[in-house]
């Protein structure tokens, strides 16, 4: 299926070259104008791709969630159909097989992370982002069902998972030492700031927010588009407001953007009035750097992945499990 899609020929749209990129859950299939996105027959626990059933669910919630910030960017879901012979995107003869999510092709050089690498990310762009991203966590779904995910026994599901799908990688990404003082940590400021976790569900803190919120998926555009939200499991976008923001702060903290980091905290939590919250925003910044640690680690399970992308994950993995500990040091 992916040597015919890498030939235009085989594609929905005219276009004369096709490339690929490969995430643990996804091929990625990238022309001039437009993304598509075929979601690996996989199951992590936390996300059950395994079915095609499945895959198609997914595909419309991937649409019909990422609109809420990005509403022109996702177009449709496209069956991919096999004739006998070959593999092709859009309706045809031949039974389904698959289904890619179908997106307009977003300019790289507009995207956050490559505004930070030339030095072009300003206090301008912060305060943009700030705002929109503070109208979204207002205006996004509370209900007494999401506030449950705000409750220290439903979180601690997410940390819990993180601790015992992160084992197996001691000694290659993460030294156990590391592992167990991350994990007595996480352990004590649950014990600790019970009333916190409390507070914040009270306050409607509790939303249905974007789980994934990383410079690689906001375009500094005109009308900054947000894009690639959690759609696989609800319990990563149920979650705290600060939670959601706090995976942008560490990813801008990873990469070395302290300075620009505080500067966007600041702002935001002015217009979002989230004021005397820093121990919260530090559980959530190690909670986002492990769960980076994570998932960089599955890639070292990925049979489709050669050595040197497994040893680039790997070392990517560690540098996250260090970030996360830099933050309890």
């Amino acid at each position: 299926m992916v040597y015919d899609l890498l030939n235009p020929e085989f594609l929905s749209d005219k276009t004369k070259k096709v490339s690929l990129i490969q995430t643990h859950i996804s091929l990625v299939f990238l022309t001039d104008e437009f993304v598509y996105k075929i979601k690996k027959p996989v199951n992590f626990g936390f996300l059950d791709f395994s079915t095609l059933k499945k895959r198609y669910y997914y595909c419309h919630q991937e649409i019909m969630l990422n609109r809420r910030l990005s509403k022109d960017t996702y177009i449709d879901v496209l069956p991919i159909v096999y004739d006998g012979k070959n593999y092709r995107m859009g309706a045809g003869q031949g039974g389904i097989v698959e289904y890619a999510v179908k997106m307009k092709r977003l300019p790289e050089e507009m995207l956050m992370k490559s505004m930070f690498f030339r030095g072009e990310l300003t206090g301008q762009h912060l305060k943009k982002v700030a705002k929109v991203l503070a109208r979204f966590h207002r205006t996004a779904s509370n209900s007494l069902n999401i506030n449950k995910f705000g409750e220290p026994e439903k979180f601690k599901i997410n940390t819990d998972e993180n601790f015992e799908q992160i084992q197996k990688y001691i000694g290659m990404t993460i030294q156990k030492r590391d592992f167990d003082t991350l994990k007595q940590w996480t352990e004590n400021f649950y014990h600790s700031n019970k009333s916190l976790f409390i507070s914040r569900v009270k306050a409607k803190k509790i939303r249905d927010c974007h789980g994934d919120l990383h410079m690689e998926h906001i375009c500094l555009t005109e009308n900054l588009p947000i894009f690639d939200c959690i759609e696989f499991n609800s319990r990563f976008r149920y979650t705290d407001t600060i939670a959601d923001i706090a995976f942008l702060l560490m990813d801008l903290e990873y990469y070395g953007g302290n300075r620009l980091s505080e500067k966007f905290w600041n702002v935001y939590k002015e217009i979002a009035n989230e004021h005397d919250m820093n121990p919260l925003l530090t559980f959530y910044k190690i909670y986002r750097a492990i769960v980076r640690g994570k998932v960089n680690s599955f890639q070292l399970d990925d049979a489709n992945i050669g050595r040197s992308k497994k040893e680039e994950a790997k070392e990517t993995s560690s540098k996250y499990f260090k970030l996360a500990m830099s933050y309890i040091e």
